[in-house]
């Protein structure tokens, strides 16, 4: 039982460190791009409140560090306050099966695209002065480009199953942005963003889809599985279902712009079949319009 288990970690291993250099460097490449022309979002300020403790990271002054805390234990301590906590942009990547969906060949997985854009919005963010971390596991919120490379191996591990984020409770009026395809029912994604919007999070929904998803493309026979065990269906003809979903899919669309606008939230879409840039800088403008 062991040396297959050792073999297939081996070779798990293998495959994650190969992927790791081009995401990070697809992800630069983009944000590089969509860097011209813009400007930086760098506020100043010291915030007084304290919000928690993190750990030591190259680049931290060494004044900031809490020597009483940093004694009782076998690390250094920061002693981190709630408005650095507030300024950071916590990111988010729905992990489940779905975004694992892509209806061609030239086409990448959702997830894939999920990771470029957020790690391309994580360069512009460090770029512009922000901190930024990942909602849940991963390597503390930092201003320090070190981090892409800390995220991007959180991302492209085993990830979390959940189609939408942990009740995590982020500080008071922090930033989130959380990517993924959303098609979970909408009372379900309401749920767990009116805790974070009630606590003055300002957030926006990063909306990745296959263009199949939009439009049903499919003609004559087709059999349909369900990547989160959701069951399989026969048409016979599914041409003669096409303007039914639709609709629903248009209904789901508008009703997530509704939630998202009376949490004071935002929301873009982007397909797969598209360049990642733009997409990236409608995003970006997005998230400045939203402080302005």
């Amino acid at each position: 039982m062991v040396q297959p288990n050792a073999t297939a970690l081996a070779s798990r291993s293998e495959g994650l460190a190969a992927r790791l250099p081009a995401l990070v460097i697809a992800a630069e490449r983009v944000a590089a791009t969509v860097t011209q022309g813009i400007h930086g979002r760098r506020r100043v300020g010291l915030g007084e409140a304290f919000w928690q403790f993190r750990s030591y990271e190259p680049g931290d002054p060494p004044q900031r560090i809490d020597w009483r805390r940093s004694a009782r234990s076998d690390r250094v301590f920061i002693r981190q306050t709630e408005w650095e906590a507030s300024q950071t942009v916590w990111l988010w990547r729905d992990g489940s099966a779905s975004m694992h969906y892509h209806s061609s060949p030239n086409l990448p997985e959702k997830r894939h695209s999920a990771e470029l854009l957020l790690l391309a919005l994580a360069h512009l963010l460090l770029r512009g002065g922000e901190r930024v971390g990942l909602m849940g596991a991963g390597p503390v919120p930092s201003a320090s480009l070190t981090v892409i490379e800390r995220m991007a191996l959180t991302l492209i591990r085993e990830p979390d199953p959940r189609s939408l984020p942990a009740a995590a409770e982020l500080p008071r009026f922090s930033h989130a942005v959380l990517c993924g395809d959303f098609l979970s029912p909408v009372e379900e994604i309401a749920a767990v963003l009116r805790p974070h919007a009630d606590r003055g999070v300002k957030g926006h929904l990063l909306r990745v889809l296959d263009p199949a998803e939009a439009s049903l493309p499919f003609a004559g026979r087709v059999r349909f599985a369900g990547l989160e065990g959701e069951g399989e269906l026969m048409f016979p003809r599914v041409e003669s279902i096409r303007e039914e979903y639709v609709n629903r899919f248009l209904a789901h669309e508008a009703a997530l712009k509704d939630l998202a606008r009376a949490l004071g939230w935002s929301m873009t879409t982007y397909r797969t079949d598209e360049p990642a840039e733009p997409a990236l800088l409608r995003l970006w403008v997005v998230l400045g319009e939203r402080e302005a």
